[in-house]
């Protein structure tokens, strides 16, 4: 019975690593049968060569799932409201980044007639921070299914992890660019038009992107590279009362971009912090209460990084769980965006009246 379950999990390992290996193919432009075959010898010679330290188990190609879902991480980024964004992952180091934070700058005189000019140091310190670690939650899948359904369940299990581990990546990055609460540095505003009836939420204004304009410039914002990303509230009130918005909403579903305005890069998403009445920054994960709405921020472009780290996917074989049958799987994903420093950046929340 063990040599009948032996060979039934390789089959299944064989499969899905010609499955890879024919997705491989057709992406690159080679021939699927030419990938499949070599996704299944690349898979027996690995599990021969590792299977005595139990990384390959059956001869799952995890290298190969691993760096697919690399792949779509990665692409994930592009186009998006980050997209353009300085990238250092180059100087990720496990799994941590490095930054300088640069001291003031220097004094200058004008038309200085006092000698010898008086020395002023600039004192910068190194910080360390930490990439923030992404985990899915395991997901079972059984032998059972992996017959039933001739092998794709294992694609669709990566592609769902993939999806996830980027909602979450976009979300986290959303909250880290908006300020905590109102500050000279960080300003946090709120909208002015007129309230909702239903829920007390005040409308976004064309008054109001002016005010955050303003907010931008008192700041010593560049002109160039400002880019603005509104909630889908703020864009419903802004296609509701502005034929200029209007106009310039040709929204790329694929990237969240909608076009300029007032100088702005503007971009959708869905996911944008939630603040209290009172203007400050929820959880992650906050439900909204009574006068609680979603924000649009504004950021400098330059002024903001990201990085990202390793990616590791952890993989049981069915076969060493003798209980259950199934095969479980999932991913760790290291990343982080954050502003270098916070004092390029506007928050604009939904005004609320009871």
């Amino acid at each position: 019975m063990k040599t009948i379950d032996t060979i039934l999990s390789a089959f299944v390992a064989l499969m899905l690593n010609a499955l890879v290996g024919a997705v491989i193919a057709s992406v690159v432009g080679a021939t699927p049968m030419v990938g499949a075959g070599a996704g299944m010898v690349l898979g027996v010679l690995l599990s021969g060569m590792m299977h005595g330290n139990g990384m390959m188990m059956a001869g799952v190609l995890t290298e190969v799932w691993t760096g697919e879902l690399v792949k779509k991480l990665r692409s994930g980024l592009e186009g998006s409201w980050l997209d353009g964004i300085p990238d250092q992952s180059s100087i990720v180091n496990n799994d941590v980044i490095h930054l300088v934070e640069v001291g003031v700058d220097p004094d200058v005189l004008i038309n200085n007639t006092t000698y010898p000019i008086p020395k002023q140091a600039l004192e910068d310190k190194d910080i360390a921070i930490k990439l923030d670690k992404f985990q899915s939650k395991v997901t079972p899948v059984t032998d059972d299914e992996l017959y039933a359904l001739s092998y794709d369940k294992m694609a669709r299990v990566k592609e769902s992890h993939g999806n996830a581990i980027s909602d979450a990546k976009f979300k986290k990055a959303a909250h880290s660019l908006c300020a905590q609460e109102d500050t000279a540095s960080t300003p946090v505003i709120s909208t002015t038009g007129a309230k909702d009836e239903a829920t007390g939420r005040k409308a976004l204004t064309v008054a109001d992107l002016v005010n955050l304009k303003r907010k931008m410039d008192a700041l010593h914002v560049p002109a160039g590279d400002r880019r603005l990303v509104l909630c889908p509230d703020h864009v419903n009130d802004l296609l509701l009362t502005s034929q200029t918005f209007r106009e310039q909403y040709n929204i790329d579903r694929n990237t969240g971009r909608v076009g300029m305005l007032y100088g702005f890069q503007v971009y959708e998403y869905a996911c944008t912090p939630l603040y209290t009445t009172a203007g400050q920054k929820k959880a992650v994960d906050a439900t909204a209460s009574t006068g609680e709405f979603p924000c649009s921020f504004a950021f400098y472009a330059p002024r903001v990084f990201k990085a990202t780290g390793s990616t590791k996917m952890y993989y049981k074989d069915a076969q060493g769980n003798p209980e259950y049958q199934q095969n479980e799987v999932n991913f760790r994903h290291y990343f982080i965006a954050m502003p270098k420093k916070q004092d390029a950046g506007v928050v604009i929340m939904s005004g609320y009246e009871a």
